[in-house]
């Protein structure tokens, strides 16, 4: 017999299947704050007159769209 408490033993089963989900969540959230941000930034910069380079624009886009569907995709299905 196990003395292991069963809460905790179901919770270090499903830490071993999910390793690292608590710092996943954290990093894809920075990523994603900080896409969203320097979206802010090149718009603002874009309606002050500057000129922007499509390529960096899509590359932020395309940030913005990943990093949150990232965080979607790891959460829990439960």
């Amino acid at each position: 017999m196990s003395k292991i408490d069963p809460e905790l033993k179901k919770k270090l089963l499903k830490e071993s299947q999910t390793p690292f989900k608590g710092l996943r969540k954290i990093l894809w959230i920075a990523f994603s704050g900080s896409a969203f941000l320097g979206l802010l930034v090149m718009i603002s910069k874009f309606a002050s007159g500057s000129e922007l380079q499509q390529n960096n624009l899509l590359i932020q886009l395309a940030a913005c769209v990943l990093f949150p569907t990232l965080l979607f995709l790891d959460r829990d299905k439960d």
